[in-house]
């Protein structure tokens, strides 16, 4: 059987390819090495809560046609991010920074008076790097002094980031902090979009809508019969490694991993939220997820007796552990751009997602991605 597009990977772009080419009467063929599907985005139910097998994933977007689209799929809830940071003192802060935070570090009452404690703390910075000759932040370190001074960035930046990324705040590139959401107002609400929530269900019910249907083969992988998966159809749709695609010709991208320690708790509510960032450089692990607040609100989640936590540890990848977030840096960066170069010129293959792409994507910006590609 001759198919118009083979899709490789299940994930968000591979799912809304395949429903949107499936909409315009194209014969398509799903294959996911994994076994399931949804990618990232899956969701594992353990005692009646849909945990989130591969880290958090929040559904955000301006975008009111691409929240149409994902709504007629499945309803969404009301979900609204608003992530918590434990301090190494212990303290608990609010994310993103915001009066709430500024009070708590500071017990600063007035956006006027968080305003002269930020520029304060600014201008040494500033200062310092003026006095060694330094006109713009050459590191992450850097740029987050400028934007938000010594004592946060000490309590809930630094810690957090080396933890995440392996390495030291001064050798990470700056632009990963540039745009850190500022606040003066009372305002915990993590994203600014129009829109955000989860679906009604969990992230496998929007998931199946999309490839309600569609063929779809699982623990089958591309590249243990590459001949004659490039044989079966007319065009390939492919959301894998693309330097794993392009035979690793100028050598491996790099990525960092995640592991996850999944517990079930006695208990009906254990930390109250469903994001708890540790910015310690002491706790291993970077954040606790309770997954039961992602669907379930106020006085709700005490119906279910149990609930179920995930302890995130951010690691060096390699080729036996998943490949979650892009290593952005210089030499990967040249890496890839030499990859999209021969990618760019297969004329029968779409390349898409994170890491077909070699970036990291919030959900939202992929659906957009693939809209646009019919359009």
């Amino acid at each position: 059987m001759k198919y118009d597009y083979l899709i490789v990977g299940s994930g968000l772009f591979g799912a809304t390819f395949a429903h949107l080419a499936n909409k315009q009467g194209k014969k398509c063929l799903v294959i996911e090495k994994r076994s399931h599907p949804g990618g990232n985005i899956y969701c594992e139910e353990i005692e009646g809560i849909n945990v989130h097998k591969y880290g958090a994933h929040i559904f955000h977007t301006s975008d009111k046609e691409v929240w149409n689209f994902v709504n007629s799929i499945v309803p969404f809830n009301r979900y609204t991010n608003c992530p918590m940071a434990q301090a190494p003192s212990g303290k608990l802060y609010n994310l993103p920074f915001n009066m709430n935070t500024f009070y708590e570090m500071w017990g600063v009452k007035t956006p006027e008076e968080a305003h002269k404690k930020l520029e304060d703390q600014r201008k040494d910075a500033l200062d310092k790097m003026k006095s060694e000759g330094i006109s713009e932040p050459r590191n992450l370190e850097e740029q987050a002094l400028t934007l938000i001074g010594r004592d946060i960035y000490e309590q809930l930046i630094k810690g957090y980031t080396e933890k995440q990324w392996g390495r030291p705040c001064n050798q990470l590139p700056a632009f990963i902090i540039r745009r850190l959401p500022v606040r003066l107002t009372f305002d915990n609400n993590y994203f600014n979009d129009s829109y955000q929530g989860i679906p009604i269900g969990g992230y496998n019910k929007l998931i199946d809508g999309l490839l309600n249907g569609i063929e779809v083969k699982l623990d089958t992988d591309f590249f243990d019969d590459r001949k004659h998966w490039e044989s079966v159809a007319d065009k390939i749709v492919f959301t894998g490694k693309i330097d794993q695609f392009c035979d690793y010709r100028f050598g491996k991208l790099e990525y960092r991993n995640v592991r996850f320690e999944t517990e079930v708790l006695e208990t009906p509510n254990w930390q109250g939220n469903a994001v708890v960032n540790y910015t310690s450089a002491e706790v291993p692990y970077t954040r606790i997820i309770e997954h039961k607040h992602f669907e379930m609100f106020g006085d709700e989640v005490y119906k279910n007796p149990k609930t179920v936590i995930s302890k995130e540890y951010s690691s060096e990848w390699d080729e036996t552990k998943e490949p979650f977030y892009p290593i952005n840096d210089e030499r990967n960066q040249s890496i890839y751009q030499k990859y999209k170069e021969l990618a760019d010129k297969e004329k029968n293959v779409i390349f898409g997602g994170r890491l077909a792409e070699y970036k990291y994507y919030d959900m939202a910006p992929i659906i957009q991605k693939v809209k646009r590609l019919f359009k």
